[in-house]
């Protein structure tokens, strides 16, 4: 064979194995999809004081890991001690204040009493009074005294009504329900859970880092102090728009963590992202801005999807711990060997980058 038909034979074997990869490449692309953009994303919770005081003291240490429940750092409780206490002086004032309008009320229940029998012994006097200017029995001077006092006495008889009516809207219902009392408990409540509350604890299980709080620092509440990385993990991935069409929610998946080299992780989809940042719109009102490029092929879009571990880690990796995902579509049982190899692959290139 001369060197001409040598270079001719490479020059089909290059074109051929070109043509192979090719298509080998679409199909893959489409039944078996794999990425190297993924993360293993810890969700991060920033715990924020819900009130505004001194660190007292600092429970934990950067590092550590902490379960629900666990104590993480302590405000000075003095200024909310002290509202406790105040709230506690408040509801025994309010009863004081109940009480007071209740003998009050009692008082003001009597004079009525004694206004009425005064208003009716006077209502007697005017009646009889009349008879007696009917009669000339006495004048009419002593007539008109008789219907004054009658009136003066049903005056106050309004007037001792009006304050029973006035002490008993003061007073409000008896019991739990009375209003003073039900704002001086509510009061109360609110103290003791702020006494509470200045003991900061964890909401779930997690691991401290980044720690900078210091005993004496002043933290303003609702102002994150400490980040809690969860001890659960959430695999996304960013796939191409076209790579994702046959792939639905539960088909299966493989994980490859770049710090775990030569570990096949079984997985499944979880859940797909409603959207990305780039399909998003802001009311600002401004005008449609439109991106304009010269290229004749556009990047293509990603999409994000969430991938599940079928069995927990032995060892969490740390929140952005980058990873390699294989998918296998559910309706293509074919590509599994496929898919398989190409996991394999990459896992073994992890060795070497």
């Amino acid at each position: 064979m001369t060197p001409d038909q040598r270079f001719t034979r490479w020059v089909k074997i290059a074109l051929a194995a070109f043509v192979v990869l090719f298509v080998y490449f679409l199909l893959a692309d489409s039944f078996m999809p794999m990425t190297p953009e993924a993360r293993a994303m810890r969700p991060v919770t920033r715990i924020a004081p819900e009130l505004s005081a001194p660190v007292k003291d600092v429970v934990v240490r950067d590092h550590q890991r902490v379960d629900a429940g666990d104590v993480l750092f302590r405000l000075d409780p003095a200024p909310f001690e002290l509202a406790l206490q105040q709230a506690a002086l408040n509801r025994e004032q309010a009863e004081q204040e109940n009480a007071r309008l209740t003998a009050e009320l009692a008082a003001a229940r009597a004079s009525l009493a004694s206004a009425q029998a005064t208003f009716e012994e006077r209502s007697g006097e005017r009646h009889r009074a009349e008879a007696l200017l009917g009669r000339q029995g006495i004048s009419r001077q002593q007539y008109e005294q008789q219907v004054a006092a009658e009136h003066t006495a049903q005056a106050a008889v309004a007037s001792a009504r009006a304050q029973i009516d006035s002490l008993e809207v003061q007073l409000g219902e008896e019991g739990d329900a009375n209003l003073r009392l039900r704002q001086a408990d509510n009061a109360l409540a609110q103290a003791e859970v702020n006494v509470d509350r200045a003991t900061v604890r964890a909401r779930e299980a997690g691991e401290v880092t980044n720690l900078q709080l210091q005993p004496g620092d002043y933290v303003q509440a609702g102002q994150p102090a400490v980040a809690l990385v969860a001890s659960r993990v959430d695999v996304v991935a960013d796939f191409r728009e076209k790579s994702l069409r046959h792939v639905k929610e539960g088909d299966e998946a493989t994980v490859v963590f770049d710090a775990l080299p030569g570990r096949l992780l079984a997985g499944h989809v979880s859940a797909f992202d409603a959207g990305v940042r780039e399909g998003q719109q802001a009311a600002d009102g401004q005008l449609v801005d439109i991106p304009t490029s010269d290229r004749w092929v556009r990047d293509a879009q990603r999409v994000r999807i969430h991938i599940a571990l079928d069995e927990p880690l032995d060892e969490l990796p740390p929140s952005g711990a980058r990873a390699t995902v294989q998918l296998v579509p559910g309706e293509h049982a074919l590509a599994k060997p496929f898919a398989w190899l190409q996991a394999r692959l990459v896992s073994w290139l992890h060795y070497v980058y």
